[in-house]
């Protein structure tokens, strides 16, 4: 991990990375952590963003336009090194992803790609600004990926916490290939109501998956413990996921999905993609709000 840059109201601290600009960690005023600690015995992962896709290709490749790509799981931003353009330590960090030779030889556009972090109060809020630099409209899948510590800091049982939506969901749920792809079918959604009781044995077949979300908020934690509120816009997708029995717990907004098992259509027509018009832009916002523990307030 490089140097972060931090950002601190006095009631939260968020510690950025630039490789990625990748929130690696976000504390109360006490010092308790809210994010996964990036554990490799699990996985290294804190909040990486996703672009230019969402989830693995078929065979880690793509055809656009007659042309295949190769294109790594999740895309190359969340391992790329952003330029920092403004930081006040106080209030925000602004970082820029540009195209270069070697983005292009995986995703042949020209584009901006900026997250900009702000706190607010108890809030950290992350705008993603997509623009298309390139003279052809441009495809492309965003998503966010927090990884929150499970169970949160304060004391309360992991079984105790509990994922509930902005409204009820009771829609099949999706699931994946051990590739990573997205089966056919559906299943039946683990969600009673508006509520998730989360369960390492739900992982065992890899992320939940949503590809129609109803709600685009939700909290996340304990009646009596630390708690988050998360708030999304512009991404009607949603993965829930963990390794099984790993101390933390990913809710992803998304705009885009894993390439279904037999895609073999041009990525245009993917389903989750969207495309921007030349000089066009695209915001993805998300929104972390933190309730520390009873005790602490």
């Amino acid at each position: 991990m490089s140097q972060p840059f931090a950002i601190s109201s006095g009631e939260i601290t968020a510690q950025i990375d630039p490789l990625g600009a990748e929130l690696v960690s976000l504390t109360d005023a006490a010092g308790r952590e809210y994010m996964s600690n990036g554990d490799p015995r699990w996985w290294t992962g804190r909040a990486p963003v996703l672009f230019p896709i969402v989830g693995a290709l078929r065979n880690d490749r793509y055809r656009l336009d007659g042309q295949e790509y190769p294109l790594a799981k999740h895309g190359f931003a969340r391992k790329s090194a952003f330029v920092c353009e403004e930081h006040e330590p106080y209030e925000w960090v602004r970082f820029a992803l540009s195209d270069d030779a070697a983005t292009r030889a995986a995703y042949p556009f020209a584009f901006r790609l900026e997250i900009f972090h702000r706190v607010w109060g108890g809030t950290l809020t992350t705008t993603a600004t997509v623009t298309n630099r390139d003279t052809r409209a441009m495809p492309f899948s965003f998503g966010f990926h927090p990884a929150f510590a499970w169970p949160l800091p304060g004391g309360a049982a992991k079984e105790d916490h509990r994922v509930v939506f902005e409204h009820a969901e009771p829609q099949p749920i999706r699931r994946l290939s051990a590739q990573g792809q997205l089966l056919p079918e559906t299943f039946p959604s683990p969600v009673e109501g508006d509520t998730l009781a989360p369960d390492a044995a739900l992982f065992e077949a890899d992320a939940l998956v949503w590809d129609n979300m109803r709600s685009r908020a939700c909290s996340f934690g304990t009646a009596d413990g630390a708690s988050l509120a998360l708030e999304w816009d512009n991404c009607p997708m949603l993965g829930i996921w963990q390794k099984p029995g790993a101390p933390f717990l990913c809710i992803e907004p998304w705009q885009g999905i894993a390439d279904p098992i037999d895609f073999a259509c041009d990525f245009r027509d993917k389903p989750g993609v969207v495309e921007l018009a030349p000089g066009a832009d695209a915001r993805f916002t998300l929104a972390i709000t933190l309730s520390p523990p009873e005790d602490s307030r």
